[in-house]
């Protein structure tokens, strides 16, 4: 399977939503005691097929998850979305982390756990089937799933190249 380079998103082209995935507290132990800080992961998206991912540390909660926002803000890409679903059947992975999207039908509503329920929601994908394989570690989920949504091929491209309408691809 080749890799298919996704569009890049510039966030100034949409108003993003933001959502919190983990917020870990991280100690260090020093002669003077514990130090504490926060790292945040957080997806970004306009709930219009624009998806991103951002890993935020700082002393503070606001300030890791306002880093973590920006940081999601410069890795944008664009995911076709068609009637509310993705377009076809997927596998993503990274690292550990492997996930399998499936497409479904309308009223099935976002089946996934975890990461890959912020990611997909954030997106704008309202039905969808997927499972997480492999590692549960947020960080990998998060990217092996916006992996998968970049590997996403646009029906109407598809179409075009076939030479046939977009009903005649998806009944047959």
């Amino acid at each position: 399977m080749a890799k298919q380079s996704a569009s890049r998103v510039t966030p100034a082209e949409t108003e993003l939503k933001e959502k919190l995935v983990q917020l870990n507290r991280v100690a260090k132990v020093t002669k003077g005691g514990r130090t504490f800080s926060f790292a945040a992961i957080v997806v970004v998206g306009d709930g219009k097929g624009t998806v991103g991912h951002g890993l935020g540390k700082a002393r503070d909660v606001s300030e890791a998850i306002s880093k973590a926002v920006d940081d999601a803000k410069k890795n944008l890409v664009r995911v076709p979305i068609y009637k509310g679903t993705i377009p076809h059947e997927v596998k993503g992975k990274f690292k550990a982390g492997s996930v399998l999207i499936k497409p479904a039908s309308d009223g099935t509503g976002v089946i996934a756990g975890g990461a890959m329920r912020a990611v997909l929601e954030i997106a704008g994908v309202h039905n969808v089937l997927a499972k997480s394989q492999g590692s549960s570690n947020p960080h990998n989920v998060v990217k092996a799933t916006i992996t998968a949504l970049s590997l996403l091929r646009d029906p109407g491209v598809i179409a075009k190249q076939r030479n046939i309408s977009l009903e005649k691809m998806f009944n047959g």
